[in-house]
């Protein structure tokens, strides 16, 4: 599946056709995923990738501060996204319908074009929960809902930017026992950068719960992949992630040394599925894997990651 959409994408990409012309890469000689070329993600920032003559029916921008270059990813059929997080999800945590969904993402639903608002919009509305809902600076009608859903036994799964849930462990402190508490990492300028073992411990003990969960996702791809503790990730089956030499871009390792994360994201197929990332990560034996990082030298992005 991936080569058959590597090559309709080396015919029909435009961006993606020139770059690999640039790499004198042949499509047609390209028999193994380990051989296809990743397009530097940070083109999103500065061309228009998309595979086809569709128009785009949804835009996704990337979150930045004032006078950043935000990322821009023209999806052209829109339920191509939606299936593919409602999958993921299912895959990882089961049926929506199960849940209550609380999202504390203030800095998200403060801006236009967020992927990540467009899918809890949907989460939540497929968990049809009259509690489910958005929560902007409203920390004590979160309590009270988190408090009430407890007592109901309620599935919950609280959805939040890392600072607006370590600003609400500030201002109360919570035993959960049937809420799992996800974070989607950045401080978005609001404090200071944690070790992700410092932020989870403390994310811990003000809710009091025995794990943190994170979603890795980026507004250049239309998967995510779930972290359910120790910072440790996995892919929905069609996501997949191959490090890269920190030295040589175009020379991948697959041993479970550190580098250069590349992500083929087959639910990109009118985009573009094979994207080498500015993160810095490990790959384990079984395929989950962990991010240690940035390059030191990439901008600084509005969900930037927590440094190990």
């Amino acid at each position: 599946m991936a080569l058959a959409i590597f090559r309709y994408q080396a015919k029909n990409n435009l961006v993606y056709k020139e770059y690999l012309e640039h790499l004198r890469k042949d499509a047609n000689t390209i028999l193994s995923i380990y051989e296809i070329p990743f397009l530097p993600i940070s083109l999103f920032k500065s061309h228009k990738i998309i595979s086809g003559e569709d128009k785009a029916e949804i835009i996704f921008t990337s979150s930045g501060t004032t006078g950043m270059v935000q990322s821009r990813h023209y999806v052209t059929d829109q339920q191509v996204y939606l299936d593919s997080f409602v999958k993921a999800f299912e895959f990882f945590y089961g049926d929506p319908k199960e849940f209550c969904f609380l999202a504390l993402l203030p800095s998200y639903l403060e801006r236009e074009g967020s992927s990540l608002i467009l899918m809890v919009e949907e989460l939540i509305k497929l968990s049809n929960h009259p509690k489910s809902g958005f929560f902007l600076y409203e920390h004590e009608q979160l309590k009270q809902t988190l408090e009430e859903l407890e007592s109901k036994q309620q599935k919950t799964i609280l959805i939040g930017v890392t600072y607006a849930l370590l600003d609400f462990i500030e201002e109360f402190n919570m035993q959960l026992k049937h809420t799992t508490v996800m974070e989607t990492g950045g401080m978005k300028g609001k404090r200071k950068e944690m070790v992700r073992e410092e932020l989870h411990q403390q994310l811990k003990s003000g809710l009091g719960v025995d794990a943190i969960h994170s979603e890795y996702g980026m507004t250049e791809l239309l998967s995510q992949a779930y972290s359910k503790g120790e910072g440790v990730f996995e892919c929905p089956p069609w996501m997949k992630i191959i490090t890269r030499d920190t030295n040589d871009p175009l020379s991948l390792i697959l041993t479970q040394q550190s580098g250069g994360i590349n992500i083929i994201d087959l639910a990109n197929i009118n985009s573009c599925s094979f994207l080498a990332t500015q993160d810095l990560g490990r790959v384990f034996e079984n395929r989950s894997f962990e991010i240690l990082g940035r390059f030191d030298n990439s901008d600084i992005r509005g969900c930037n990651l927590l440094v190990q």
